[in-house]
């Protein structure tokens, strides 16, 4: 419960940040932070309290060969699978139809596992080499945070482009 809590924040502070600083000339957005923030609380706290666990577990140890090998699998296994999930989720819990979802899915994982691959490499090695198991999840979610701004304002790019069509 204190991992999904604390993705709940870091999504949440996320999108705020994303909304205030980057956001477009609209108004605060208050369903878009509740759809961020939930995504945070039922999908990244849980899901990634298992994943790393289940990492840690079948793959342990803290030396170079062993981290890289858990940044590589971070990076290039669950990163997409994570994108797939937080665009998913935005999508049908905004009311967004089936092929509105996923039609732009493939470029917005794209964008987002570029961009993952320019934050996340370095922090999981600190992570996979430092941070005791039970505080992975804490310490993801002090990264996330400014990483949340960037995922806030590509999932939520064609919902406000749509939003101004009308």
């Amino acid at each position: 419960l204190t991992k999904a809590c604390t993705s709940l924040v870091g999504f949440s502070v996320g999108d705020i940040l994303a909304q205030k600083f980057i956001g477009g000339s609209g108004g605060f957005d208050y369903a878009r932070l509740a759809r961020m923030g939930s995504f945070g609380l039922l999908i990244h706290g849980t899901t990634s309290h298992y994943f790393y666990n289940f990492l840690d577990a079948k793959i342990p140890g803290t030396d170079a060969a062993i981290v890289a090998l858990k940044v590589f699998i971070d990076q290039v296994l669950w990163a997409p699978i994570f994108g797939v999930l937080f665009f998913s989720y935005l999508g049908f819990t905004a009311g967004e139809s089936a092929e509105d979802v996923f039609k732009p899915m493939v470029g917005n994982i794209k964008k987002a596992v570029y961009g993952s691959w320019r934050v996340w490499p370095v922090a999981h090695a600190i992570n996979f080499r430092f941070i005791p198991t039970e505080q992975r999840l804490l310490y993801i979610n002090s990264i996330q945070i400014a990483y949340n701004v960037f995922l806030s304002f590509i999932g939520n790019q064609k919902s406000e482009g749509k939003a101004s069509e009308e």
